[in-house]
């Protein structure tokens, strides 16, 4: 059965430390999957507000998900840092990738992973294009 491999860009835009709550363990006593997805948002979300950007402020659009890729590399366990390192590329007229990768205090790897975003008029239910000003910011 073939796996997901995350091909990670060379280099990371921002960097921001999380902290493995009591809530993120699932029933094995360690970091669940659902619960790294919700990391990912909350580093997603301090990438943004680091570029003065936000979700549904997306200067001029909002953003939406397309799809999600995570491939566990190990462990983490409560109380664990992690650095979660995020960078966006692959812009299209509509879209890019964000990229991340967390990592525990000695360098090692939790997870891998890219998220879809697409840019997205909540107003109007329709996908727009990617403001020039937001592009920027993510790339500066």
């Amino acid at each position: 059965m073939s796996r997901i491999r995350i091909d990670l860009p060379d280099t990371f835009s921002f960097s921001t430390t999380l902290a493995v709550r009591i809530t993120d363990l699932n029933y094995g006593g360690h970091l669940g999957n659902d619960a790294v997805l919700s990391l990912l948002h909350e580093a997603r979300m301090r990438f943004l507000q680091s570029r003065g950007l936000a979700e549904l402020s997306f200067a001029g659009a909002g953003l939406i998900m397309s799809d999600a890729a995570i491939e566990f590399r190990s462990e983490a366990f409560f109380g664990d840092r992690l650095t979660a390192h995020v960078t966006a590329t692959h812009f299209t007229r509509v879209g890019f990738d964000l990229f991340y990768k967390l990592l525990k205090d000695d360098g090692t790897p939790v997870a891998l992973a890219k998220t879809g975003m697409i840019c997205y008029d909540y107003a109007a239910k329709k996908v727009v294009s990617v403001p020039r000003a937001a592009s920027e910011a993510l790339t500066s």
